[in-house]
């Protein structure tokens, strides 16, 4: 265990943090993640309104499939032409959409197929921006690590204050202010990555195709037994436990103890997520997913605690626990992503690994509601426990995730 967690003491003071930069940085990040956690509210409420569960449900798809598409591209234009362009034009597109879907809540009811295409549009504009997320923090501080901590910190806030930010335009004013505070989170977004200055990249860069650097960033991905494990390892993790816990833990504790009590639970959930970041800052160790493999442990007590109908304040406590877990191996993942991978392929690489997480959510998303028709809801739940628990052992019995050192 000491071994484990041998924080590394260095006599030099530590790398400043908060350069110019990295506030832009930061400030991007942060108007940006506000303006994600805005929108699966703004959907469902506004779109339902209209269309129903089934519009609800065609939006949010065709806004992943393109996502999960396009990302090995949006790494490969992020490696070619540099990650904060790729963002700012993600940005500049984003702006558009979602002025386009307000202008037409203000004026009347928007057509399907205008939800439809500005939804698509935005998933092909994530799938270019979210590649140089993990790109860009190399760049913009000289510690990674405090630097994720501090940025899922930021993360756990928006998911905190947006759905509540959200929730209060619909009532006060509309589904079209919602829309236009979004399409201002891109636009503040864009300038501040717009007025970040980056040192110009060492060398010229080898002529290729985009399929060459396409195979170049697999090869890449492929090549790191510790990458394409944990994936593997992930991708089980999205169909069996992410995917499915929102729409059930939504159901279940929404019905028995009331919706204000599944929001009480995911302030939970946040509160341990900015504990968790404010851990992974200040902790070092040597070995780092084998640390956060023994932390996502923690996960496991999320879906327990629901499965088992405890009462608010335990199942609030369980919700703080996985929110450190998560947060934990989150800052210690993306760390060793951004360290060990070298600058020129990291984008590509990045989209793939992003890819392979977000397709197993997306499947396990997409079962939950016909296998619950099969299995009770608790039933699920109960499997997803014993999954979260599984992964942890499997996180911490593969040699090569194991042993994986600090870079």
């Amino acid at each position: 265990m000491t071994a484990l967690y041998d924080c590394e003491q260095s006599l030099a003071a530590p790398a400043r943090l908060w350069t110019r930069d990295f506030v832009l940085y930061f400030g991007a990040r942060a108007v940006s993640l506000l303006g994600d956690a805005m929108m699966p509210v703004a959907t469902a409420l506004a779109v339902g309104a209209i269309y129903g569960v089934s519009g609800v449900g065609y939006v949010l798809a065709i806004c992943t499939a393109p996502f999960v598409l396009f990302i090995p591209f949006g790494g490969v234009f992020a490696d070619r032409l540099g990650a904060r362009t790729m963002m700012v034009s993600a940005d500049i597109i984003r702006i558009f959409t979602q002025t386009a879907v307000a202008v037409a809540f203000f004026t009347g009811t928007p057509p399907l197929w205008l939800l439809l295409s500005a939804s698509f549009l935005s998933g092909t504009a994530s799938a270019m921006f979210q590649p140089g997320v993990n790109g860009m923090v190399p760049l913009v501080a000289k510690d990674p690590q405090r630097a994720n901590g501090t940025l899922k910190i930021a993360d756990a806030a928006t998911q905190l204050g947006g759905p509540v930010l959200a929730g209060l335009l619909m009532t006060l004013t509309g589904a079209g202010a919602v829309y236009t505070v979004d399409a201002g989170t891109f636009l503040l977004s864009g300038l501040c990555l717009a007025f970040i200055r980056l040192a110009p990249a060492a060398g010229a860069k080898e002529r290729s195709t985009v399929m060459v650097d396409l195979r170049r960033g697999w090869l890449e991905f492929r090549s790191r037994n510790w990458m394409w494990s944990v994936i593997l390892i992930w991708v089980f993790f999205g169909i069996l436990v992410f995917g499915p816990y929102i729409p059930l833990a939504s159901r279940l504790v929404g019905d028995r103890l009331g919706d204000a009590a599944y929001g009480w639970v995911m302030a939970g959930l946040g509160s341990g997520t900015v504990l968790g970041g404010l851990i992974a800052i200040r902790l070092r160790p040597s070995r780092p997913l084998a640390a956060g493999g023994a932390a996502i442990f923690g996960f496991g007590f999320i879906p327990l605690t629901v499965a088992l109908e405890l009462p608010l304040p335990l199942l609030m406590a369980g919700h703080l626990l996985g929110g450190m877990s998560l947060a934990f191996w989150s800052v210690m993942w993306s760390t060793s992503v951004q360290t060990q991978v070298a600058p020129d392929v990291l984008n590509r690489v990045t989209a793939y690994e992003i890819a392979g997480s977000v397709s197993g959510m997306a499947v396990g998303q997409a079962l939950v509601g016909p296998v619950s028709e099969i299995v009770s809801p608790r039933g699920l739940l109960f499997v997803s426990t014993g999954v979260s628990f599984a992964v942890c052992a499997a996180l911490l019995l593969t040699s090569p995730i194991r042993r994986l050192r600090r870079a």
